[in-house]
């Protein structure tokens, strides 16, 4: 199973135009929306609202970045009524989010839209920084403007941003895949809580300074304060978690995507949720596959230009397999199934086919909420901690022996019928 465990790297509106314009003029303008939406668990529509108007744009620092107020699209979190079924929350994120040639950024962004969705996008820092400053990221334990996955050019950043800012405005978390995504020796997992710090606040100022790096001081800023949005992350490889876990303790994070963990309700570690990778029936295998288009690589071909003659199938079993661990959180314990994937063509895009695919089967099932890491977290603190408690119970793919509302009421389950013997009733023979 180690191979499993191992992660390789690797339009917008008139309205939103117009809040550019005015926050790129320093003018008072208003950033106008209508009111917050309803839960994503509580029932309802799904298509949330955008945020509460009459919010200024307000730049920060070099106008990389502007506050301008509360994410539109963002569910307000309630708490389960007693006796409520949880809904059933499936989380899509992206590994090292950026757009390039292959457009799927701006694809999954529409594919989500058509399908009640919202994501995370982790961005990978250096994505944001031109090949030409490289020298301004000094990665722990390696020498400055070192990158195992390299740097991008003026084009990348500016499709990029516009990419993150259009993502952010629907809804979307933009969360970190940190930098220089160094691996195996040398790599993240032999980090310190100190040097993952400094890892940590480097990603951001690549976020919060990409103007001046690029010298593009005119363009119109992503539409959030960085410093608050930032709230979650996977690291590279699935390495260093417990570092890492650490440090973004100690700097406001709010959990973490970074581990291996079965179909179960999530629990706090170091004081971040938990919100580990998972295991799901691998099809056509006796073992459990980790949710990620990588590992379903180097498991089926070992390779991204596998023999052609295979690839339909490869992402056939993909799919089936990511169907196949959604229908037993469904029809079972409603644990949260948890999918990360890349905005990679590996085995001619088999992979990108397998995730579009079971993002139009999955989204649109009653009781079914496609929501970002964030929008889980938001949940589960929401929840009284004694619920949490009874779902973390559960085994995987089992649902309440006695029915959820004996689980989440404290009511006691139905006594079965005695027999007549119990009863002092003779019995009598047929």
């Amino acid at each position: 199973m180690a191979a499993t465990q191992r992660i390789d790297t690797l339009r917008i509106t008139a309205a939103v135009a117009a809040a550019a314009a005015c926050a790129a003029a320093l003018a008072g303008c208003a950033h106008r929306a209508t009111p917050a939406a309803p839960d994503p668990g509580a029932g309802g529509p799904k298509k949330a609202a955008p945020a509460a108007p009459g919010t200024a744009v307000q730049l920060i620092g070099d106008g990389s970045t502007a506050y301008t107020g509360r994410q539109p699209h963002l569910p307000t979190a309630k708490r389960l009524r007693p006796g409520q079924k949880p809904p059933q929350f499936v989380v899509f994120s992206w590994d090292g989010a950026g757009e390039d040639s292959q457009h799927l950024f701006s694809h999954f962004r529409e594919v989500a839209k058509k399908n009640h969705a919202t994501m995370t996008y982790f961005l990978s820092g250096v994505y944001m920084l031109p090949g030409a400053k490289k020298d301004l990221y000094h990665p722990p334990q390696h020498s400055p403007g070192r990158s195992d996955i390299g740097f991008n050019d003026a084009r990348g950043i500016k499709d990029t941003v516009e990419q993150l800012r259009g993502a952010w405005l629907e809804g979307n978390e933009i969360g970190t895949h940190f930098n220089g995504h160094f691996c195996g020796g040398g790599g993240v997992g032999e980090w310190s809580v100190d040097e993952w710090k400094s890892e940590i606040e480097q990603a951001k100022s690549f976020v919060k300074t990409w103007k001046t790096n690029t010298g593009t001081h005119k363009a119109a800023p992503l539409p959030f304060d960085y410093d608050k949005e930032l709230v979650g992350a996977r690291t590279p490889c699935l390495e260093g978690q417990k570092n890492f876990m650490r440090a973004g303790h100690d700097l406001g994070f709010r959990y973490d995507t970074s581990g291996v963990n079965n179909q179960l309700w999530p629990k706090k570690k170091e004081g971040l949720w938990d919100l580990s990778m998972q295991l799901v029936p691998f099809r056509g295998h006796s073992y459990e596959q980790l949710t990620m288009d990588y590992n379903f690589m180097v498991n089926q071909s070992g390779t991204t230009k596998g023999d052609p003659s295979r690839r339909a199938y490869w992402g056939d079993q993909m799919r089936d397999s990511l169907l196949a661990g959604f229908e037993r959180a469904y029809n079972g314990n409603r644990a949260p199934l948890l999918i990360g994937n890349h905005f990679e063509s590996w085995n001619g895009g088999v992979y990108m086919r397998a995730v579009e695919q079971t993002v139009e089967t999955v989204c649109n099932k009653p009781e079914v909420r496609c929501v970002s890491f964030r929008q889980l977290a938001d949940w589960l603190d929401a929840q009284d901690p004694k619920t949490l408690d009874k779902l973390a119970g559960l085994e995987v793919g089992k649902a309440p022996e006695h029915g959820w509302d004996a689980l989440l009421t404290d009511k006691p389950a139905a006594a079965a019928p005695a027999s007549p013997a119990a009863s002092g009733t003779p019995a009598t023979r047929s």
